[in-house]
């Protein structure tokens, strides 16, 4: 019996060494996860505060460019309404100038390079178009009416066109 109390004793002292090297063992492991959780929040937080900050730029951007686009529309819209002035001004101008004797436009140009109307010099950024009207001249852009698919003439032959339609 002494013996046998003996080796359960010895048998008892084994498994609690065993219990507590496992227990050792799973307070290590738990501390090492508990670092790791701890990690991964931080990880977390930092990411979350990344996300904000991304979005709030976004958002920020986003107002930014609606900002840009109302001014680039208010824009366009004080262009329309200058151009619209412009049409309104060239259509009086026009309608003054109506009644007034226009002299012949003459058949052939005088100097090749020159506008036959305002003798402007044609030039890189002044170009030259073929009347296609009566007088076959050459005028640049500003002594000019664009009559859409049949090109460009000059003011005097557009003048008498629409003389003769009325």
């Amino acid at each position: 019996l002494p013996q046998r109390l003996a080796s359960l004793a010895a048998t008892a002292q084994e498994e609690t060494w065993q219990s507590r090297q496992q227990l050792q063992a799973q307070r290590q492991e738990m501390a090492q996860l508990q670092e790791e959780l701890s990690r991964a929040r931080q990880d977390g937080e930092r990411w979350a505060w990344a996300l904000q900050r991304a979005q709030r730029e976004a958002l920020e951007r986003e107002a930014t460019r609606g900002a840009e686009q109302a001014r680039q529309q208010e824009l366009i819209r004080d262009m329309k309404e200058r151009l619209l002035e412009l049409l309104r001004e060239k259509d009086a101008l026009w309608q003054k100038t109506e009644g007034i004797d226009t002299p012949m436009p003459s058949p052939v140009p005088h100097a090749p390079g020159l506008c036959v109307r305002c003798h402007k010099d044609f030039r890189l950024l002044s170009r030259r178009y073929n009347c296609s009207r009566l007088c076959q001249g050459k005028v640049c852009h500003t002594c000019s009416v664009d009559m859409g698919k049949h090109g460009r003439c000059c003011l005097i032959c557009y003048q008498q066109r629409q003389l003769q339609a009325t």
